[in-house]
């Protein structure tokens, strides 16, 4: 634990040093304003249920500036506070408390009572650099491997859930990355990712090219106790695009699977935008009775069943007007789970939305067990 919270400091110290050398030079600093309400209740696994409302306010900071001529910094600080009376249910105490993947502890909680939660920490915090013929970027940062828009076998370092309320946040990861641009169209990345638990440390690598108009990309690596190797591509098949992921995985837990993702898109004329995918996931299970509802409210485990179908819908209404439509059923329990969302463009740097995520199944299904939510947002950018 000392080791880290040293690390932590060295960490800042890099960056606070890095931002005092270069306080003369062109500093560019951005962020936002979030305000999200939500009105849902509480999941039955976590005993007696319970209607809520929460009410997320997250400022995000983020401030760019550079160290040299080939060296740049990234740094986004977030200052988030909870009210509503979630903060009093069993399940946002099981939450709060579980224990976070990443190495080093940049996060800090200063208020934490029934009517008030208070953190603040760096969402992101990373260095980019030439070496050589290299580019290195070292720090809390997000890699994005993967292709797909529900399910992402590749993208398997900073993993989500396709039912999350907020779809563009990824959790970052502590990580040296080295990407070499052998030529104007291929590129070979190292990875290194350190972990709370040595153990589930990651070392991968990948390759990419463009072959006959098509991404293709090759992937190889160590993933959190995994080994896993895989294959993707995107691309256009005439008016249609096309993509698809495939890895094999060797894990301790779950042995040996397979995970697929087969994905097309089109975009008509007139702005209606419809995407759908198929996903088989070898880690999952076909009965229900197996679900391991932990590991996926954890975050260990993305989808529990084997076999799902997604779709989008976008159709932007007018150039202010948005409408987005997220839609998923599990083929081995029959539950399904739809999310709708109208977002407008209020002005050039506020945007509104309301949404609902709405679930159906039996009882013990993977999205039967949870629950209907409403959502209201506001956000402004600066």
């Amino acid at each position: 634990m000392l080791d880290k919270k040293v690390g932590s400091t060295l960490l800042l110290s890099l960056f606070v040093s890095g931002f005092l050398q270069t306080a003369k030079a062109e500093l560019e600093l951005s962020g936002y304003y979030k305000n999200l309400f939500v009105n849902s209740r509480t999941l039955s696994l976590f005993g007696s249920q319970q209607s809520y409302n929460l009410d997320l306010n997250r400022l995000r900071l983020e401030l760019k500036g550079s160290l040299a001529e080939e060296t740049t910094f990234n740094v986004q600080y977030d200052n988030e506070v909870l009210l509503g009376n979630y903060l009093k249910t069993n399940q946002f105490l099981t939450q709060k408390n579980r224990a976070s993947d990443t190495f080093f502890d940049l996060n800090k909680t200063y208020t934490d009572n029934k009517s008030v939660y208070a953190r603040h920490g760096f969402y992101r915090a990373y260095l980019d650099t030439r070496v050589m013929d290299a580019d290195v970027r070292i720090g809390r940062q997000r890699i994005a491997w993967g292709t797909a828009l529900f399910w992402s076998p590749v993208d398997i370092i900073n993993p989500f859930t396709p039912t999350q309320i907020e779809r563009e946040e990824r959790v970052g990861v502590d990580a040296v990355v080295v990407d070499w641009d052998y030529n104007d169209l291929s590129r070979l990345s190292l990875v290194g990712a350190v972990h709370n638990n040595s153990v589930r440390n990651t070392t991968a690598l990948r390759w990419r090219t463009n072959i006959a108009r098509y991404d293709l990309g090759m992937t190889v690596g160590r993933f959190r106790n995994d080994t896993m190797a895989g294959f993707d591509f995107a691309g256009q098949l005439g008016a249609v695009g096309v993509r698809g992921e495939w890895t094999r995985t060797s894990s301790p837990v779950d042995g040996q699977y397979q995970r697929i993702v087969l994905g097309a898109d089109y975009s008509f004329p007139n702005t209606l935008l419809f995407m759908v995918e198929l996903y088989y996931n070898g880690q999952g299970k076909s009965n229900s009775l197996d679900y391991d509802f932990d590991r996926l409210l954890s975050g260990e485990i993305q989808s529990m069943a084997r076999r799902y179908v997604g779709a989008l819908v976008g159709y932007d209404i007018s150039s202010l007007w948005k409408l987005e439509n997220y839609y998923i059923k599990n083929l081995d329990d029959g539950s399904q789970f739809l999310y709708l969302r109208l977002i407008v463009s209020a002005t050039d740097n506020i945007e509104l939305s309301v949404g609902t995520q709405l679930y159906k199944g039996n009882s013990g299904s993977e999205y039967g067990a949870l629950e209907d939510n409403v959502t209201l947002q506001v956000q402004w950018y600066f």
